[in-house]
């Protein structure tokens, strides 16, 4: 792991193992009992993966908080969870207890809590003596058992109120278990960049990577110049990431190709390069792997949309994405494999997993890696579950010709047309991502009328006053905003000649900032949007006859 201050840390499995033992009889010394639950609050590093593997070992119940949660969030999910302690990381990019008015709480450092006896500059847990037998007495603990509940995992709050996800070492287990069937036994060297908050992160960057003996580091930057480096220092294999992070990328690699003069040339030998086996698309594209490390060869993709697009231009080089889908519910869910990673489709169910239709399409899940409910709230988890013990995950979807998900959206985002025509935004959405439009969301603003709100397209991003395309002093168009205009009017139709006529957009408008209103897990606050548009007005000059 790359240090805050720039040195590089590095520990054996074995020392993970005893810092997790370390963290174990530290929390019991601090009086918390098994079934207590100790918020984690902390950027990803190897001392709050002992600390995970301590609180387990300790049968204590952890409650992650995500860095990107607003105060509100977190002063809910305390409510709620109602925790007995904080373990807080440590280093310029760690959280401040003041902002979620959490300065007075029980907390103790995430490094303190794993520092090896007599560490220098240690305070709290690090600094009290160990009994000589405290190894001894962590191993004679009582083990926990396959069903205990060891991890709330607060749900983002798209769907409203944020609910507290319980999670069992079965239902982990069976996810981590169905990821061999997934991905044969290579040799694995990972960079870690999503957040250890997240159950993604933890079962296959954490838990699996750990199970199959990877190398994992631990990157505390965002810099593309520090994260490439982290990628040819340790010549990294694999990466965990959602499809936005994977589509920044390639734009890097993009750039890069058209500031040397060569984007006629890299679009020519890609589409040579997609006949040819992955062997010989890597030496093609050598120089870029270069840049990669030389042994970058797999990314799996989970959490939103990945266009097909930008499956096809990695897979171009050499590259594979595997597509999953699930819920923080559902675990390991859908996902495609080595043998077969089709573009636009999420896979079939993964080993011990069963996947099943309601009557309107939504999408059902059963099996052992289900999560069992949630917090406190019996009521929402049976409403959660059909009769027969099926989970409702509130997307639609239907099964292609090869039997592959393929999802539509979810069913509360649905528009139902006066026609009686359902429609799904997250199919509109994909098409005007697929014509060059990264973000947009959908929305019917009156009976039968499909509008875009889009985000302002191109690099140089909306004015900084936030105003939106209008007129000079002249009563002229700006340059921008002409420009601007012009584009998305084209977005637009190419979109729509592709749409059915029950789905063909009838008007766009700009969101007046940067980027649209997001949860913790970047999805998007769709009811804020919708608000936002419900008291504004068209501001784009595209109109469409559903008709034509």
């Amino acid at each position: 792991m790359r240090c805050p201050d720039g040195s590089l840390e590095a520990w054996t499995y074995r020392e993970l193992d005893r810092r997790s033992k370390l963290a174990a009889w530290r929390l019991r010394a601090l009086g918390l009992q098994p079934g207590d639950r100790v918020l984690t609050w902390s950027p990803s590093c190897p001392e709050l993966a002992a600390a995970y593997f301590g609180a387990m070992r300790a049968r204590l119940i952890l409650v992650p908080l995500d860095l990107r949660m607003s105060p509100d969030a977190i002063r809910g999910v305390v409510a709620v969870a109602k925790p007995a302690r904080l373990l807080i990381g440590t280093g310029r990019d760690a959280p401040d207890p003041r902002d979620a008015d959490l300065a007075d709480f029980p907390t103790t450092t995430v490094d303190d809590l794993c520092a090896e006896p007599g560490a220098p500059h240690r305070a709290g847990p690090a600094s009290t003596a160990l009994p000589a037998d405290w190894l001894e007495q962590v191993d004679a603990w009582e083990r926990p058992s396959p069903a205990h509940i060891f991890e709330l995992i607060f749900t983002s709050g798209t769907t409203g109120t944020p609910k507290g996800v319980m999670l069992g070492h079965d239902n982990v287990g069976a996810s981590v278990d169905s990821f061999f069937s997934l991905v044969p036994p290579m040799e694995h060297r990972l960079v870690s960049l999503l957040p250890l908050s997240h159950l993604l992160e933890q079962s296959v960057g954490l838990f699996y990577a750990l199970a199959v003996g990877a190398d994992i580091h631990y990157v505390r930057s965002r810099n593309p110049r520090v994260i490439f480096e982290a990628l040819r220092e340790r010549r990294v294999t694999s990466m965990v990431l959602v499809p936005q992070f994977i589509d920044l990328f390639w734009s890097g690699i993009q750039r890069e190709v058209e500031a040397r003069g060569q984007a006629g040339l890299f679009g020519r030998l890609r589409s040579v390069a997609r006949r040819l086996p992955v062997p010989i698309r890597r030496i093609l594209f050598r120089s870029i792997h270069a840049q990669l490390g030389g042994s970058f060869r797999l990314f799996l993709s989970a959490g939103a949309y990945l266009p097909p697009g930008v499956q096809q231009a990695w897979e171009d080089i050499g590259v594979t994405i595997l597509q999953g889908y699930g819920a923080t519910e559902t675990g390991t869910g859908c996902c495609t494999t080595l043998q077969d990673h089709g573009l636009g489709t999420v896979g079939r169910p993964a080993v011990g997993a069963e996947l099943g239709f309601a009557g309107d399409g939504e999408i059902l899940f059963r099996g052992p890696t289900l999560f069992h409910g949630y917090w406190n709230e019996p009521v929402k988890t049976a409403e959660a579950f059909t009769a027969d013990g099926w989970y409702r995950t509130g997307d639609i979807g239907h099964l292609d010709d090869g039997g592959q998900l393929i999802l539509s959206g979810r069913k509360k985002d649905m528009i139902v047309l006066p026609n009686g025509f359902n429609v799904y935004p997250e199919d509109i959405e994909n098409v005007l991502r697929a014509g060059g439009l990264p973000d947009s969301v959908v929305l019917e603003t009156r009976p039968g009328r499909i509008e875009a709100i889009c985000l302002w397209p191109g690099p140089h991003g909306p004015p900084p006053t936030g105003d939106t395309p209008g007129e000079d002093g002249r009563g002229a168009l700006d340059a921008t905003a002409a420009e601007v205009t012009a584009e998305l009017n084209r977005m637009v139709k190419t979109a729509n000649a592709r749409l059915g006529a029950n789905q063909r957009i009838a008007s766009w408008r700009l969101w007046p900032d940067t980027d649209f209103p997001r949860t913790h897990t970047l999805k998007v606050k769709r009811d804020l949007v919708r608000a936002w548009a419900a008291a504004d007005v068209p501001m784009g000059t595209f109109q469409a006859d559903r008709g034509a």
